[in-house]
C-alpha cells in the first residue's frame, strides 16, 4: 500500500484516504479531483436505479469537465464555457461542480455533499484561485442541471402489459420504460443506433441459443462450470459501480492531467448514459421475451427443437425490462468504444475489479475485447440473455462509444477558439 504521506502529496482529501485505509484498499498513486469525485459520486448514486444513477453521473462529469475546461480552454465545452481566470483552481472548480450536482439528489445527500466539499477544499490553499474555482464550479453545475430539466427522466412509467380482459399478468413495475423518450446527452435521438429485429423463432439459431441458455443459464444447471457461475454472479452488479472503476484505473495508469481525465471520464459517463437510452429504446420497441418466459412457453414458439421446461429459473431475478438487446453488453461495449476511440487501442494497462454480487472475487483484464466477451458470456450464464442478443448489444455500444468521442468535447484548434 502506498504511504499516507505519498497519497497526500497528490492532493487526495483526508476523508477519502481514511476510507481507503479502513477498507484495506490500495490507494491510487495518481488520483486526482476527477477520480476522487467520481468515486464519491458512484458511492452516493449506487442505491438508485442504475439508469437514474448513470444520468446523475453524466451530469456530474459534464459539470466537472465544463468547469475545468472553462479555465484551461483546451476543448470545446460539453455545454457551456464561462469566463474564468486562468489562475482559478481546477480542483476547486471540479469539486464544487460535482458536489452541486450530487446535492440535488435529496436533502440528506445535500448535507453530506456540503460537508464532503468543505473537507475536500481544506486540501486547497486559501485565496482567490480557490474561491474563484468554487464559484465557477457552482455556476457551471447550475447550467448543466438546468439543461436537463424536463429531459424525460421524470415521466411516469406508462408501460402497458400485454393481456386480455380479465387475465392476470405479473404486476411489478417495469424498469425505465420512459427512457426511450429521454433526451440523450450526445446521440441525436434515442433510436440513433437501433438494431435490426431479433432473430426468427422459427430459425435454427433461435433453437440453438434457446437450448444453450436453457442448459447453461438455469439456477440448477449441471452443465455450467464453477468459473462460469462465478462470472455470472460477478456481473449481477449493475449501475455506475460496474464500469466507472475501470475508467478511474485507466486515468491513474495513464497519469492523465486533470483536464484530460475530466474529458475522458465525461466521455465514459455520457456514453454509458446514452447507451442506456439507446438500449431501452430498442428493448421496448421490440418487446422480446426473456428466457424465463420463453423456456416456460417453449411449446408455443412454433419451433420443434425447443422443449418446454415448466419450472426453469435463471440464477437471479430477471431484470424487469424486455430482453433484446443485452444491456450489460451495450454498456461494456460503450466503454470499449470510448477507450478505443480516445486512447487509440483496445489494449489497456491491467485493471482489476471486485463486485458486491461476488464477494471475495477479483477479475482482471488487459484488453477490452476480453472484457466485453466476459460480460456477454456472464449474461448468458446468468440466464438473462440469448447469445444472439449479446453481439448486437456489444456492437451498439462500440458504435455509441466511438460516436460520443468523435462528436462532443473536441480539441480546440489553435487560432479557431
Amino acid at each position: 500500500m502506498h504511504s499516507i504521506a505519498h497519497i497526500k502529496s497528490r492532493s487526495v482529501p483526508a476523508a477519502i484516504i481514511a476510507s481507503w485505509v479502513v477498507a484495506g484498499v490500495p490507494a491510487p498513486a495518481f488520483a486526482n479531483v476527477i477520480t476522487d469525485w467520481d468515486e464519491k459520486g458512484v458511492a452516493v448514486v449506487t442505491p438508485m436505479p442504475p439508469y437514474t444513477a448513470q444520468r446523475v453521473m453524466a451530469m456530474v462529469h459534464a459539470a466537472m469537465f465544463d468547469a475545468v475546461n472553462s479555465i484551461e480552454r483546451r476543448y470545446r465545452p460539453y455545454l457551456v464555457q464561462l469566463p474564468a481566470a486562468p489562475t482559478a483552481s481546477r480542483e476547486a472548480a471540479a469539486a464544487a461542480a460535482a458536489a452541486a450536482v450530487l446535492a440535488t439528489i435529496d436533502a440528506k445527500t445535500a448535507g453530506e455533499m456540503k460537508a464532503a466539499l468543505a473537507t475536500y477544499l481544506t486540501m486547497i490553499p486559501e485565496g482567490a484561485p480557490k474561491s474563484d474555482g468554487v464559484k465557477l464550479g457552482e455556476v457551471v453545475a447550475a447550467r448543466v442541471l438546468e439543461a436537463r430539466v424536463n429531459d424525460g427522466a421524470d415521466v411516469l412509467d406508462a408501460y402497458r402489459p400485454s393481456t386480455t380482459p380479465g387475465v392476470y399478468v405479473p404486476t411489478p413495475i417495469t424498469a425505465a420504460s420512459m427512457w426511450p423518450n429521454m433526451k440523450p446527452f450526445a446521440l441525436t435521438t434515442p433510436s440513433h443506433f437501433r438494431p435490426q429485429p431479433p432473430i426468427s423463432l422459427a430459425s435454427k439459431e433461435w433453437a440453438t441459443d434457446y437450448n444453450e441458455i436453457k442448459d447453461y443459464g438455469g439456477k440448477a444447471s449441471v452443465k455450467r462450470s464453477a468459473q462460469q457461475t462465478e462470472t455470472a454472479r460477478f456481473w449481477l452488479m449493475v449501475g455506475p459501480q460496474a464500469y466507472h472503476p475501470l475508467a478511474r484505473q485507466l486515468v491513474t495508469a495513464k497519469q492523465m492531467s486533470v483536464g484530460d481525465s475530466a474529458r475522458f471520464m465525461t466521455l465514459i459517463a455520457v456514453g454509458l448514459n446514452d447507451a442506456l437510452i439507446a438500449v431501452f429504446d430498442a428493448k421496448y420497441h421490440y418487446n422480446f421475451w426473456r428466457p424465463i418466459t420463453a423456456i416456460r412457453n417453449g411449446d408455443i414458439d412454433g419451433n420443434p427443437a425447443t422443449d418446454r421446461e415448466a419450472a426453469w429459473q435463471p440464477i437471479d431475478n430477471t431484470p424487469m425490462h424486455p430482453e433484446y438487446p443485452c444491456a450489460h453488453c451495450i454498456l461494456s461495449g460503450t466503454v470499449a468504444g470510448v477507450i478505443n476511440a480516445s486512447l487509440g487501442s483496445l489494449d489497456i494497462p491491467e485493471v482489476a475489479m471486485t463486485s458486491p454480487t461476488a464477494p471475495g472475487v477479483t477479475h482482471r483484464w488487459t484488453d477490452m475485447t476480453t472484457f466485453t466477451d466476459e460480460v456477454a458470456n456472464a449474461r448468458i450464464w446468468a440466464g438473462f440473455h440469448y447469445r444472439f442478443s449479446t453481439p448486437v448489444g456489444t456492437g451498439m455500444g462500440r458504435q455509441i462509444g466511438d460516436y460520443v468521442v468523435k462528436s462532443v468535447m473536441q480539441p480546440v484548434v489553435v487560432g479557431l477558439r
